[in-house]
Parts: C-alpha cells; structure tokens; sequence
C-alpha cells in the first residue's frame, strides 16, 4: 500500500481518536479479546477490505484480519465480508474509521459496476470524474476500478481538459487546444488534450484543432449521434453531464468511446455493512 494511502488512514484515525476514545476506556478493560464480523446488508460489489484491514493494523499492529472474499466480489446480503480478531478496545476504537472507508468505497463500487453492466455490450468505458471527497480521491479513484470503472484525469496536473471558461478566456476552442499543443511541446509532453463541447460547431472545432478526447457536454441522445458521425473515429468521444442508470444504455449505444459520471463519488450511497463485535475472553 502506498504512503498517500497511509497518509489517508492515519489522518482519519487522528480525526476521531484525538486524545482518546473515552467511553472504550472507561468500559472495556485492555486484557478482553474479541472477535468482530464485518457484516454486509445488502447486495453490493466489496470494495475498501485492504483500507479497512490497514486501519486496524496501523492502530494496533497486533490485530488480525481475516478476509473472507477479495475487493471486487458480488457480496450478497448475510455475507460475513471479513473477521478481525485483537483486543477489543482496538477493535471497538478503530471501528467506525475501518467501516467510513469499507462503506463508502463498496458503495462507489457497487454503483460503477452498476452502471458498467448496462453498457457492457458496447465499447463505452465509466469513468468517473473530480467530484471526490476533498482528501479521499485516490480511494474514492481506486473503489471505481475496483467496481469496473476507469479513471479519468486525477488532477490538474495529469490532462490537459479545456473547459468552457478557459475557452471564453483563450479566446476561442482554437486557440485553447494550440495554447495547449505548444504547453506540451515546450514540456516534451504526450499528456492528452480534452475539449468540452457544448454543440456541434464546437465538436468540428476541436476536431478541427487536433483534440485527442472532445467532451459531448449535456447533448441530446441524436446530438450525440450526430457528433459520433461528424468524429468518425479521428479522436475519443466523452459523453458527460446527468448521467443516470436509466439513460446510461442509449447514451452508450450511440457510439462514444466514454460516459463520464460525477454521481459515482459525489453523492453515492453507503453499501450497509455493520462490523458485529462479540467477547472472546479475558486474559486475567
């Protein structure tokens, strides 16, 4: 695992622990061990068991953990996901940490996979987009792929995606992409270039400018077509803006290369999972 990661966790655990987990240490004595199920609700796609795992570990290294199943598995409703075995002041501490992760990452998943499902007949990919937790994209990035998703550009730093405002500011879509061509050039760059799209004339234009990928921003499902037609494979189409599971199939099947959704992270559901913790024994 990867130091941002730890990074992630440890913050996390900091955030709720502070200077101590009050009710643990006035109820549950340090020689009482317990063993905890991780407990799934609801059918779903797992995602998050390596993050969940890290976070009891780096809270108390002697803590086991024993996966049940992989990240990326259909989890049915019942299905004990993992076991965690330590002392259950450990295990009652790091809790709730190991589950905001386990929960939020396996609902990310289970709503990518849902989405690719219906448009795994067609070349179309998911990906996903910036509209992550601030300081938990990288996880937020990693439960799409878990799910079926591709990621998109992770930042400003890795794509060039030249949007409405920088348009109005460059002056015209033209100019935006040989601002860009030059920027890359000069960096001895092969990062791609994006274009969002409002309307057909833009579509010809960025075409036109030599764009890798032009974004069909908010078209219409013809109007897509009719951009896919126009296009005729000289460059990747990206359909973005009100993605749902009910248009995604249509939206696929009229030929772009990728249908981008900011609903995988801004505002997905929790898969319900509960960690049900029971006393082992006592080492008085």
């Amino acid at each position: 695992m990867n130091r941002s990661i730890e990074d992630i966790i440890r913050k996390a655990l900091e955030e709720d622990i502070q200077t101590g987990d009050l009710t643990t240490r006035a109820t549950i004595p340090n020689d009482v061990s317990a063993e905890g199920k991780f407990l799934v609700k609801a059918d779903g796609i797992i995602a998050g068991l390596e993050i969940a795992e890290k976070v009891f570990r780096i809270f108390d290294e002697k803590i086991a953990f024993n996966k049940n199943l992989i990240d990326g598995s259909f989890v049915k409703k019942g299905t004990i996901a993992a076991i965690v075995l330590g002392r259950a002041a450990s295990l009652l501490t790091a809790e709730r940490t190991a589950l905001n992760f386990l929960q939020r990452m396996s609902g990310i998943a289970t709503l990518t996979n849902a989405f690719q499902q219906r448009i795994n007949h067609t070349k179309a990919k998911i990906l996903d987009t910036r509209k992550t937790v601030p300081g938990l994209r990288e996880l937020d990035k990693l439960a799409v792929k878990i799910g079926g998703g591709k990621n998109h550009r992770f930042g400003l730093f890795d794509m060039f995606l030249i949007k409405d405002n920088h348009i109005a500011v460059a002056g015209s879509i033209t100019k935006a992409v040989q601002a860009c061509i030059e920027y890359r050039n000069k960096k001895n760059s092969a990062l791609l270039i994006e274009v969002e799209t409002t309307n057909l004339e833009q579509v010809q234009e960025a075409l036109n400018a030599n764009a890798d990928i032009i974004m069909l921003d908010n078209f219409q499902v013809d109007m897509m077509k009719e951009a896919v037609k126009l296009v005729n494979g000289k460059c990747k189409l990206e359909a973005s803006g009100g993605i749902t599971l009910e248009t995604v199939k249509q939206i696929a099947e009229t030929g772009v290369d990728y249908i981008s959704s900011g609903a995988l992270t801004h505002s997905v559901k929790a898969l319900d999972i509960s960690l049900e913790i029971s006393i082992l024994k006592s080492t008085r």
